[in-house]
């Protein structure tokens, strides 16, 4: 099997270990393949944003350290090799580096925070960067404009995640003078802010990287203190911080490793911040009435496709017999009895993103007469579908396989306990037929985990899917400007989609960040990240 060249295969990795992490099938705990639990899933149950009841704390009071129990534990505290997400340590990240750029969850814009200001020329091309003069690195340096374009040269040099985006796109960075800098486009790209403020946004201090061994000096609220691998991290307050002192000491992370085990950890109060995924978890503590913020993602549970020449998934007909085949309410009921966001759409009707365009729907008949033209023109209807090996993988492997049986597939199952063997099957290595995975795109900004996704030169691209046609609406969904213009564009993307089936979508997720009721001043930002700069805890 010709593996990817080396560049690729590191972005791929990085992107794969953040689609699998940010599945709502990896971190889950409970799951039935019988019908007794089985129940319709129940719709219009939560409002996305900030819920929960949050007392007044009063007065903002120093001291004390924030006990976060995290999704999963960051790979580096480099922004260059962690996918920085909530699903994936970019929180801790933001507290070490802040962020030039964070994405305000009730306004639903992108607004400064490193930075000072961020405007665009008319035509989306020319971007100009303002910078506060009084933004200092933890080890004293100035965080100027030198500093952040080194930062950006350094995170694509050392193939950062978004690297892929950012490389076809950005034909300049350009500090014009010590406060200012200025990003230059190949093409129009309304959503650039988006980049601000996830890992490129976090700018590194010169010296981080000067030696051979990466340090993570930044500018954020916090310095790292004590690390002990799959134990915890420890991060102390920045006496320097460009907004004062911390109001906390300190942020202790750990990582259980159920999401059940978070929400316990949380009612116990051994835990004082969670982040959850599993959807009968999440249930759970909105039901509980936890303060905290809810958000949604798209294509949060979906079948990826190997669409390459050679695999099943190359014959249009087949890719169709899955979709059709495949119930998203079934799939939910039986891994997560009925508590899940099921449901064909990009986006769903939760979404202010959602089409009226309708999905492909559900029909048996049609699946079995697709397959059956399939099988006369040499195709023998043998499938493999991989997974995960906990138990909801284990369940979603058994409904996924009886599903598409049921329609005249043959289904062999290939169930992956490493992670990282999974994603070098799946991105690096292409091995799989059908792989289930996420994108979770996000509402702030769509075009980003499109593109990765469905894009033809894409290293998030695992499938292989590639389309003129798609290829061209997702460059004008990067240039459109303004809620209408994007709608019309996302009504065609559906429409293709539909059309094409380059993956077959299960349903929405909902990631829940929550905290205890004496917890104030966290600010939710992009990618389901938390900023703790201004946290407090109230006694």
């Amino acid at each position: 099997m010709k593996r990817a060249p080396r560049p690729r295969a590191r972005l791929a990795a990085a992107l794969a270990a953040a689609a699998m992490l940010t599945s709502a099938c990896v971190s889950s705990d409970t799951g039935s393949t019988g019908g007794e639990k089985a129940q319709k899933a129940e719709r219009g149950r939560y409002t996305f944003g900030l819920v929960g009841d949050q007392p007044d704390g009063g007065t903002p009071v120093d001291g004390g350290t924030l006990r976060i129990a995290d999704y999963a534990e960051a790979r580096s505290l480099s922004p260059a090799v962690t996918y920085a997400t909530g699903a994936s340590g970019g929180s801790a990240l933001a507290a070490v580096y802040d962020v030039l750029m964070r994405y305000d969850t009730a306004a639903k814009k992108y607004e400064p925070q490193l930075a000072k200001s961020l405007h665009s020329s008319d035509d989306l091309k020319t971007w100009t960067l303002k910078l506060r003069e009084d933004v200092k690195f933890s080890d004293g340096t100035p965080l100027d404009a030198a500093a952040v374009t080194a930062s950006l040269a350094w995170y694509q040099k050392n193939k950062g995640a978004d690297t892929a985006l950012l490389a076809p796109n950005l034909a300049k960075t350009e500090a014009v003078d010590d406060t200012t800098v200025v990003f230059t486009l190949r093409t129009p790209w309304a959503t650039f802010p988006a980049m601000l403020a996830q890992a490129p946004g976090m700018i590194v201090a010169p010296a981080a990287y000067a030696g051979k061994t990466f340090e993570p000096i930044g500018a954020g609220p916090f310095v790292l203190d004590e690390h002990a691998p799959q134990e915890e991290m420890v991060l102390k307050a920045n006496e320097d911080y460009f907004k004062g002192r911390p109001h906390l000491d300190a942020l202790r992370f750990t990582w259980p490793q159920s999401d059940r085990a978070k929400l316990e950890a949380l009612n116990d109060g051994t835990a004082d911040v969670t982040y959850m995924r599993s959807p009968d978890v999440v249930d759970d503590a909105v039901k509980e009435g936890h303060p905290g913020e809810l958000t949604l993602t798209g294509l949060g549970n979906m079948i990826t496709i190997n669409t390459r020449e050679g695999r099943p998934g190359a014959d249009l007909r087949v890719r169709k017999a899955m979709a059709l085949a495949l119930d998203p309410e079934l799939d939910t009921q039986r891994a997560y009895e009925g508590k899940g966001l099921p449901g064909q759409e990009i986006f769903p009707p939760e979404s202010r993103l959602h089409s009226e365009v309708e999905p492909v729907g559900i029909d048996l008949d049609e699946a079995k007469k697709l397959l059956a033209e399939a099988k006369k023109d040499g195709y023998d209807g043998a499938i493999t579908y991989m997974d995960g090996t906990d138990p909801v993988s284990r369940a979603k492997g058994v409904v996924t396989k009886a599903m598409l049986e049921r329609v005249g597939f043959t289904v062999e199952l290939d169930l992956v306990s490493s992670i990282a063997d999974r994603v070098a099957k799946t991105y690096v290595e292409h091995d799989f037929d059908i792989s289930r995975g996420a994108a979770s795109i996000s509402e702030s900004d769509p075009y980003h985990r499109l593109q990765s996704v469905l894009n033809s030169t894409s290293y998030g691209n695992p499938g292989g899917y590639a389309n003129p046609e798609m290829d061209a609406l997702l460059a004008e969904l990067q240039a459109a400007d303004g809620d209408e213009e994007t709608q019309k564009i996302l009504d065609r993307v559906q429409t293709l989609f539909n059309e094409d089936v380059p993956v077959v979508n299960l349903g929405a997720s909902a990631g829940f960040t929550a905290w205890g009721e004496n917890v104030h001043g966290i600010v939710p930002t992009d990618e389901y990240m938390t900023l703790f700069g201004e946290a407090w805890i109230s006694k």
